[in-house]
């Protein structure tokens, strides 16, 4: 391959890539675990393996079908299905192929991605009972960060990322990879506010509406951890959870360092759970409480991350039972103020005050107070 220009690119893995059309190749392989994780592998590749035997050490059935292709790159020939993909993709089943499944701790995340894009798929019952037996022995503890960290985040942008989360529960290995979020499962909320109770089940329904949406993996991993808190709200005074936002972004930071989460994520995910209380409320705030979310939310400077703090609370507050349809006016109350703010001449503003940086800071908040007050002419200004 390599004399025919390919360029190979697995270190691991006997993968090229076509000269022309960068299409992947990849040699049939046997491999044979040495240790524990997704790295404890011996790879062996050569002319006598077969297809079959490559087949084998697929993940699912509906991974392990092969088919000849002619020089056209067109289907030819019938399909090599050796463990019966088509029967599992007709009956709409996740399956493992064998043995091998439980050698690779990854396979576990990819099922449960798998089930969050094909979501009318049921898991067979013995990859389930596969799947528990590996998080028991310990397989899922041996995965990396960022392994971890990319299956989670291609399983947001998946169609409904909450069966996602909903497979690694019921196998046990959320608790072992998201225990902060396993932990939301089970904790009650007020039913005037939340009809569905459950702080698990909650999350869940905001985080799909954001599928719904379309939003970016950003707002929607802020969505995943916005109420992290609430797992550890003091049992006296459930189902109200005073002051979860700001044990969210405790617990929060340390999660997106353990994952090695990228900046953006971590940035919106903890601006989200600091201030989604306030945003939800913001609709009884006067032009000087508005004023200030915006300073806090570095709306001037990054008006484009409101937009996406914005879409997160409106899946918070559309994550309801009862509410998926609601009016979420707080969005465009936002946006407006933040627009009637932007027009404040901060050059002109800048230029009076010249050397004096904190004269000029106080002179734009004034200003910015003062636009937003004559533009929705609020009838009170509570303090936050």
């Amino acid at each position: 391959m390599a004399k025919q220009g390919y360029r190979p690119v697995g270190r691991d893995f006997p993968v090229f890539l076509h000269p022309q059309t960068q299409a992947e190749y990849a040699l049939a392989r046997t491999e044979r675990k040495t240790a524990r994780g997704y790295h404890g592998f011996q790879f062996y590749y050569a002319p006598d393996v077969t297809l079959e035997q490559d087949l084998a050490r697929r993940d699912l059935t509906l991974n392990a079908m092969a088919r000849e292709l002619d020089a056209k790159g067109l289907p030819v020939g019938p399909v090599i299905d050796p463990f019966n993909g088509r029967v599992d993709l007709a009956a709409r089943v996740l399956r493992h192929v064998g043995d091998a499944f439980a050698e690779d701790p990854v396979r576990i995340l990819r099922l449960a991605r798998f089930a969050a894009r094909f979501a009318d798929f049921t898991i067979a019952d013995e990859t389930l009972n596969l799947m528990r037996k590996m998080v028991v022995n310990g397989e899922v503890d041996a995965l990396v960060p960022e392994r971890i960290w990319q299956e989670i985040a291609r399983g947001l942008m998946e169609v409904k990322p909450s069966r996602m989360f909903t497979v690694l529960r019921e196998c046990g290995a959320l608790a072992r990879i998201l225990p902060e979020v396993d932990a939301l499962y089970g904790v009650p909320q007020r039913p005037e506010f939340h009809p569905e109770i459950d702080a698990g089940v909650h999350v869940m329904m905001a985080l799909d509406y954001a599928a719904t949406r379309g939003y970016a993996l950003t707002v929607r991993f802020a969505v995943l951890v916005h109420d992290l808190g609430k797992a550890n709200t003091p049992q006296e005074i459930l189902p109200r959870h005073l002051g979860h936002e700001a044990r969210s972004v405790t617990l929060l930071r340390p999660l997106c360092n353990r994952l090695k989460v990228p900046n953006a994520c971590r940035d919106l995910a903890v601006l989200v759970a600091r201030e989604h209380g306030n945003i939800h409320r913001s609709l009884e705030f006067g032009a000087s409480a508005l004023t200030r979310l915006l300073e806090r939310c570095d709306a001037w400077r990054k008006p484009e991350r409101l937009v996406e703090v914005m879409q997160a609370c409106e899946a918070d507050a559309r994550g309801r039972l009862g509410f998926e349809t609601a009016a979420y006016p707080q969005a465009a109350r936002l946006g407006n103020a933040l627009s009637v703010a932007c027009r404040v001449n901060a050059g002109a503003i800048a230029a009076h005050y010249r050397a004096a940086p904190e004269a000029i800071k106080a002179a734009l908040h004034r200003a910015r107070i003062a636009a937003i007050a004559a533009a929705l002419n609020p009838v009170h200004d509570p303090v936050l």
